[in-house]
């Protein structure tokens, strides 16, 4: 009934996505590129900015028929979506909505959406999560922080979500009152599968280990985390408490859902519905196994394309296929967004995670997060409990300067917690700063926990159901 409300196709696309999966390399390049060769007339037809790009490069859509071929277009930025929102939008979408970014690394960016992309999204998520046995009937308790979703829990949309069998739990609301109430209310009404923020859910998931209650006996196939860095302790925590797997996702709310992990570890991406390069500073396409920025040609939005967009993230491809035999390619890494990176005063970019090391060997720290203001200042938040040294704070400070080898500034701030970012995600480090131009993204430093524990903000929760 909602499909037909909605006018979404999303188990019809679903049929074609559990096909796809295993059809083979050769098979799955074939779709997507006649699907490419079917997408690009279309925009450049009926959407007015890719008109005008075409033809000032003197390019005919119907010549740009593989996936390397994209390469002759520039690329689509926030900043060129800002200047053209509506000239990007197709002239036949008919209705489409208007939609922004959770603004996690500055102003939120404002784009369309239509039915195409949101049937597409539903359906590579409902996908992903079927590779864990977990079907559209199982209750799910998700926990999110968007405001936009929160703002509209109204009589008819808790009428909805009681029928589809899913319950969205403030991200905002974490407090050890509200965290009983959530697992009261997970324990009275049954879950079998938890989507949202794994530092959220890790919270909660301490939180029930302090009440001694076993949420192993709730029957949770599987834990889908996504918008954040999944590290490898909250991975941990949220697997032992709940006692199944967890799935790491990456994707964003403007660049639809790129990839998700299976049960055999690989994160597969979309690759029969979307087309990923990696590229470098200088916008060249990297190869497989070279890290650098990711970039998405959405071959689902129709109503407003999405073509060479420039997600901000860092990243590589896999070299590698999965052992799960699915025919989907791989993310390698996701090592989170460019402003995850610390750049060192010697020009070095390194890895946040470089950093967050330093801050979890220190004794009495609950929670932090990190910011570069320049190369040689940074200034630290830290929760802090009773084992906690006021001595700390050299040692972070030589820490830090012995890591990026060079002295620096720390200015500690204490607080009783950290707020998270507009859209309700926790984020150790911020780096306020611009790399040098031409240096090369790092991989995360040899101690990292796991090859693609990164995500980012795959924020689909709004139009997940």
């Amino acid at each position: 009934m909602q499909e037909r409300v909605k006018g979404h196709s999303t188990f019809r696309v679903l049929g074609d996505m559990q096909r796809t999966q295993w059809i083979g390399s050769e098979g799955l390049q074939v779709i997507q590129e006649r699907r490419l060769r079917a997408f690009l007339p279309d925009a450049v037809a009926n959407v007015p900015y890719y008109s005008d790009l075409f033809r000032s490069l003197r390019l005919d859509a119907r010549s740009l028929r593989h996936s390397t071929d994209l390469q002759l277009l520039p690329f689509l930025t926030k900043d060129v979506i800002r200047q053209n929102l509506e000239r990007l939008r197709n002239r036949r979408a008919g209705r489409v909505r208007k939609f922004s970014t959770g603004g996690s690394t500055g102003a939120p960016l404002l784009f369309f959406l239509g039915r195409t992309r949101v049937s597409s999204d539903v359906a590579a998520r409902m996908r992903a999560e079927s590779w864990f046995g977990v079907t559209p009937a199982d209750p799910e308790f998700a926990i999110w922080g968007s405001p936009v979703e929160l703002s509209k829990q109204d009589q008819l949309r808790e009428w909805r979500d009681r029928i589809l069998g899913t319950r969205l739990l403030s991200a905002f609301e974490m407090s050890s009152a509200v965290m009983t109430r959530y697992l009261d209310e997970m324990e009275r009404r049954g879950c079998r599968r938890v989507f949202g923020y794994p530092s959220s859910i890790a919270l909660l998931c301490e939180h029930a280990r302090r009440e001694r209650r076993d949420l192993r006996k709730l029957g949770v196939k599987a834990v889908f985390v996504t918008a954040e860095y999944l590290y490898a302790h909250w991975r941990s925590v949220i697997s032992e408490t709940f006692g199944c797997p967890v799935a790491n996702g990456y994707g964003g709310r403007d660049s639809g859902f790129v990839a998700h992990e299976c049960p055999a570890g690989g994160m597969h991406i979309t690759a029969d519905r979307l087309i990923v390069e990696i590229v470098d500073d200088q916008g060249q396409v990297l190869p497989a196994g070279h890290t650098g920025e990711i970039v998405v040609t959405n071959l689902d939005t129709p109503e407003m394309p999405f073509i060479r967009y420039r997600t901000g993230d860092v990243g590589a491809l896999a070299t590698g296929s999965c052992t799960c035999g699915r025919s989907l390619p791989l993310l390698e890494r996701v090592d989170g967004r460019k402003t995850d990176f610390i750049v060192a005063p010697d020009g070095r970019i390194m890895h946040g995670l470089s950093l967050i090391y330093v801050m979890r060997e220190i004794a009495g720290v609950e929670a932090f997060r990190i910011t570069q203001k320049r190369s040689t200042f940074f200034e630290v938040e830290i929760v802090r409990n009773s084992q906690y040294d006021e001595n700390n704070e050299g040692r972070i400070r030589e820490a830090f300067s012995r890591r990026l080898r060079a002295p620096v500034a720390v200015q500690v701030h204490y607080s009783s917690s950290i707020t998270p970012t507009a859209s309700g995600k926790t984020r150790h480090v911020i780096s306020e700063i611009s790399p040098p131009a031409g240096v090369a993204w790092p991989a995360p430093p040899e101690d990292a926990e796991s090859a693609h524990n990164g995500t980012k903000s795959a924020d689909l929760r709004t139009e997940l159901r």
